[in-house]
């Protein structure tokens, strides 16, 4: 029996030296790629992979290695091999998607994309990727198709709002363009997309309220959609002086007013209930001046955030010191 456990023990020493190393040589591995030395990484994650050889994070590095060396072949027949088990996951798809678009394996593409979703269906990453893939062949609705799906499924996933942002932007319904837009805008809220987004929702405001017999009639059967666009409709005169930062605040507060004004409110929506919260701790006029202040007028924002700099300097503490998240069941679109 002590023969036994004394066996066992070096067993589990072993497994976890293995795990160790594995890691080290990972770390060392992104290192050389991060260099752009991909043959070195090459090695070493081979070297990790035999220690390891069911680590399918050391297996998607090597794919990634491949893919950025631009060597598609080998990242390709690596990336089939690893879908192919059970232990590949999200990633693993993604990684193979990206080499099939850069080689413009299209068909393999779309057939993978489908495996992948099927295999995982609250992945808000390949239902993204697979609609950028839609995209690029043209097919436009079908993409935003894929991205509102993505929306259901993870909503808490920034990639698909992002684009369902900009597609419904360049069409006739702007209400979506806004409010995927800012929602957006609370999941990524720091990143290199979160000025073209902060621009793209007050233009869409701008070309609502400029555009309004143009637009896309709400869908009647659409009782969330129906609701936010009449008041919409209803506040217009709040910014008939002009789309800005200020009126734009102004008009979001009588928004949300009317749209509490019944409670339990008939469609639960966690933007408009941060927008409650924030106007219950009076920071929504710094929120209002953080998305469209600067993509206004970025003089007039500083000057207004030098103005009102601790109330400016308070929001952006909240607005650190907590996650905005969707729960599941308000994807109303």
């Amino acid at each position: 029996m002590k023969k036994l456990l004394l066996l066992t023990g070096i067993c589990f020493s072993l497994a976890a030296t293995a795990q160790h190393d594995a890691a080290s040589l990972r770390t060392q591995a992104k290192n050389y790629m991060q260099a752009g030395d991909y043959g070195n990484a090459t090695l070493v994650l081979n070297k990790a992979i035999q220690q390891s050889p069911n680590d399918v994070d050391l297996q998607n590095d090597l794919v990634f290695n491949y893919y950025l060396a631009g060597n598609y072949a080998k990242a390709m027949e690596t990336g089939k091999r690893l879908v192919s088990v059970s232990m590949a996951d999200v990633r693993s798809y993604q990684l193979l998607g990206m080499t099939y678009r850069a080689i413009e394996e299209l068909k393999e593409a779309e057939r993978l994309y489908k495996n992948g979703i099927e295999k995982f269906p609250a992945s808000g990453v390949l239902y993204n990727e697979y609609g950028e893939f839609l995209w690029q062949k043209k097919k436009l609705e079908e993409a935003a198709g894929q991205w509102q799906k993505g929306i259901a499924a993870d909503p808490n996933y920034s990639g698909n709002y992002y684009n369902a942002a900009k597609y419904y932007y360049v069409s006739t319904d702007k209400i979506w363009a806004i409010i995927y837009g800012e929602i957006f805008l609370n999941l990524e809220s720091y990143s290199r997309r979160t000025p073209e987004i902060k621009e793209l929702v007050l233009e869409a405001y701008k070309k609502y309220y400029t555009n309004m017999q143009s637009l896309k009639t709400p869908d009647p059967k659409n009782g969330f959609e129906t609701s936010f666009a009449g008041l919409m409709n209803k506040h217009a005169a709040t910014v008939s002086d002009g789309v800005n930062a200020a009126s734009l605040t102004k008009l979001r507060t009588k928004i949300v007013l009317d749209w509490f004004e019944k409670e339990p409110v008939k469609y639960p929506f966690r933007l408009f209930d941060y927008h409650r919260q924030l106007l219950q701790s009076g920071y929504f006029d710094a929120y209002n001046q953080w998305i469209f202040g600067a993509a206004q007028d970025l003089t007039a924002f500083q000057k207004w955030t030098q103005e009102n700099q601790k109330a400016y300097d308070d929001f952006i503490a909240f607005q650190r010191g907590r996650v905005f998240k969707l729960p599941a069941g308000q994807s109303y679109r």
